[in-house]
């Protein structure tokens, strides 16, 4: 597990830096006078860029030497962080924020594909949720450290934060991570194949719609607790839903292992998810009960990861980066649309809204799973 661990310490980078500007956007928003929507957008053009680049990258990369294309990537990814400490405008600092998911987008998908390859095949469950459990711990451990750190050195101070771990994970990367094979480049009709496999595009769709509901929603955590009046506790909730994303992570790798049901175990998640966001409303003034929803909101979102990648690799498994890269496109896709659509449903409907549309697309996500369910138990029993 030693090898996974480096793997895991920079997606701790990646997940350090992809929620926390979530907990930034009031500061951001003051530096450069602007409404919450529209500092929400350095989310969305991350996780926008991300997804754009996340399957681009891991075929035009296939045969590149793994340990080099992982330190190469977390390089670039401390210096757009450093960028965006340094921004002097908010266009200087969305460039930086697409760099930043360029680098992203090149570092997950490769990592979690080379944390397959090293796994025991019997372990392999647990090694997916243990990198990917390295990017929810960023949230956990990171996001309230930077929090913290915002608001006695300022926003700038978290992300230069996180350009020093980015380049650290980089360093460990290059000497601790063996060698690894490199997989060839698939063919064009190869690519064409995967995203015309509709077994592979209604795994990613659901992907896509449990993004879109969780990290949509997640974007706009800090303006609606200003609403509830909770502006002041925000760390503790962001606290409270890392720390349910990390014991979702973790635990949910021994489940697939142990049960093998990828596909009803996802549907599960779904379902739990979605009640406890058509809850938040109605908990969040509730007192210590208002941490509840996020606790279990931050373990399900996290937890759907994992099955996921599991199921795409078992599909695919002679080119598991590239199945791997276009659900991590479409985790990303649906968050990037998430936030933009959570801008335009604040300005229509106001704040309060958002959970419920949020709770309607999770539901979304849930249906699309069990007509999945249904047809491979058609196709089994015909």
């Amino acid at each position: 597990m030693e090898r996974i661990a480096v793997l895991a310490l920079g997606m701790f980078a990646l997940g350090l830096d992809a929620y926390v500007v979530a907990g930034l956007l009031p500061g951001i928003g003051a530096s450069f006078r602007i409404a919450p929507g529209e500092a929400g957008q350095t989310v969305t053009v991350f996780t926008l860029t991300y997804a754009l680049a996340a399957p681009v990258c891991a075929t035009l990369l296939a045969e590149r030497p793994v340990r080099k294309i992982l330190a190469l990537a977390l390089a670039i990814f401390a210096l757009a962080n450093a960028l965006s400490a340094c921004a002097a405008g908010l266009w200087g600092l969305l460039l930086a924020r697409a760099l930043a998911g360029l680098a992203a987008g090149l570092y997950a998908p490769v990592a979690v594909a080379a944390a397959a390859t090293l796994a025991d095949p019997r372990r392999k469950g647990r090694a997916l949720a243990f990198t990917l459990g390295g990017m929810s711990t960023g949230t956990v451990i990171g996001v309230p450290a930077g929090l913290w750190i915002a608001q006695r050195l300022g926003w700038q101070g978290t992300l230069l934060m996180v350009a020093l771990l980015g380049a650290l994970a980089a360093i460990a990367i290059l000497l601790r991570l063996p060698d690894i094979p490199a997989a060839g480049p698939p063919s064009w009709r190869t690519r064409v194949a995967l995203l015309t496999d509709p077994r592979i595009v209604a795994t990613a769709a659901v992907s896509f719609l449990t993004a879109v509901a969780s990290l949509g929603l997640y974007t706009y955590v800090a303006p609606l607790l200003d609403r509830a009046g909770l502006g002041e506790a925000a760390p503790s909730y962001f606290w409270v839903w890392g720390l349910g994303g990390l014991v979702g992570s973790f635990a949910v790798g021994p489940l697939i292992d142990w049960t093998g049901a990828r596909r009803r175990l996802m549907a599960v998640i779904l379902g739990i998810l979605a009640l406890m966001l058509a809850a938040l409303p109605a908990l969040l003034g509730l007192g210590f009960l208002g941490f509840l929803p996020f606790l279990i909101w931050g373990a399900m979102g996290w937890a759907s990861q994992a099955p996921q990648q599991h199921t795409l690799l078992s599909l695919r498994p002679d080119h598991g980066s590239v199945a791997v890269a276009l659900n991590s496109s479409a985790n990303y896709l649906g968050g990037a649309l998430g936030a933009a659509l959570g801008g335009v449903v604040m300005a229509v409907a106001g704040i309060a809204a958002l959970p419920v549309a949020a709770a309607g697309v999770a539901v979304a996500a849930l249906m699309l799973q069990l007509a999945i369910l249904t047809c491979r138990r058609s196709m089994a029993n015909a």
